[in-house]
């Protein structure tokens, strides 16, 4: 999920600009929904930078304070969205996402069923069934499988990559002392969807650089355990944040590289390998009418025949998911809005002998 970057001012103020800057501060800690001691500390930071300005001081630590007040005023602090439970739904949404893998629908179903039982009998402070792991090769739907289960519930998705992470930094954020601080993902993101209850995927966590493996690794298991992460503490924000009622989905190719006190915390479902019939048919329900109504095509201005899609999918043998045949499958459609544009037809019929025209069989 992304998130816009806050607009602050980047020059120290002036006198006069400053007695206005922290005004405006304390109107909008005023009318804000954080924390009453929350509250108290910025306002009693705000009275020590006004005290340093009527006694002619230059306080260049209002366009630092700015930053965090901006930052803290729009995370979701009480917001949060209603759960659907309603598990016939749960399985029509799997159903229409997902070919086949009923296996792995019957264990979500299961999942959206235990919350649906601790909601009933705990009300809103439900707590969590164990925490999944999605543990295949790419391609294989653990990212989706994700998706649904947050469309399944009305919550917000959250995605976090944990190939890309650097340092245990990049999840818990910078001191707000540095002038360039920021928070971490995990804090940018919840403002982004603003709620305080979405469904968190931590994808890819078997990514992780070793140099910087057992500080993450550390950080998950704060993540995943209720007992902490109801008091989640990033270092630019350095106030608890409930992250309690939050639902952590994780992915991984495999789980050599996770440490065992983060796997003892998680469910792990196995993603199996589709078969050339798996994606034939992933292909033609799913991928192909997709992409018609991305690009603005009618479902029959591509018709691909039998020979071709068991063409395409043996070709894409070697991958295990649907990615290698997914893109073959974009080329057709790209290809084919090349020649509607340039005014070479309408409808098209990929057969064996006109396939190379619109993909490379390589």
């Amino acid at each position: 999920m992304n998130y816009t970057p806050l607009k602050t001012s980047v020059s120290p103020p002036n006198q006069e600009s400053g007695f206005v800057e922290i005004e405006k501060l304390r109107e909008k800690i005023s009318s804000s929904n954080i924390p009453s001691d929350l509250k108290v500390r910025i306002n009693t930071n705000i009275d020590r930078i006004e005290s340093v300005l009527k006694y002619g001081g230059n306080a260049v630590q209002i366009d630092t304070l700015a930053r965090y007040v901006d930052w803290i005023v729009q995370l979701p602090w009480n917001r949060r969205t209603e759960d659907i439970l309603d598990i016939a739904k749960a399985k029509k949404i799997l159903d229409k996402n997902h070919f086949g893998l009923s296996l792995v629908k019957q264990r979500v179903l299961e999942y959206l069923s235990v919350l649906k039982l601790q909601k009933k009998q705990f009300g809103k402070n439900i707590a969590h069934a164990p925490i999944l792991l999605f543990v295949g090769l790419a391609g294989t739907g653990k990212t989706t499988f994700a998706m649904s289960v947050a469309q399944s519930l009305g919550r917000q998705f959250i995605r976090i990559p944990f190939g890309g992470l650097s340092t245990g930094l990049d999840l818990k954020g910078f001191s707000k002392m540095n002038p360039e601080a920021e928070p971490g993902i995990i804090i940018r993101n919840l403002v982004g969807v603003a709620s305080a209850n979405p469904v968190i995927l931590l994808d890819e966590i078997d990514r992780v650089g070793e140099e910087s493996r057992g500080e993450i690794m550390g950080i998950l298991l704060e993540l995943l355990d209720p007992e902490q992460n109801n008091k989640f503490l990033d270092h630019f924000i350095d106030y608890p944040f409930d992250l309690s009622q939050a639902i952590f989905i994780a992915t991984s190719n495999n789980t050599q590289s996770i440490s065992t006190a983060v796997l003892d915390r998680l469910e792990i479902i196995q993603m199996p390998s589709y078969s050339d019939d798996d994606k034939i048919a992933i292909s033609k329900k799913y991928i192909l009418p997709r992409l018609l109504k991305e690009s603005g095509m009618e479902n029959n201005v591509i018709i691909v025949d039998d020979v071709v899609w068991h063409h395409l999918a043996r070709v894409s043998g070697y991958d295990p998911g649907i990615r290698s045949i997914e893109r073959k499958v974009e080329s057709i459609v790209r290809r084919v809005a090349l020649q509607i544009v340039e005014n070479k037809g309408s409808h098209f019929t990929i057969t064996e002998y006109n396939v190379r025209e619109f993909v490379d069989l390589q």
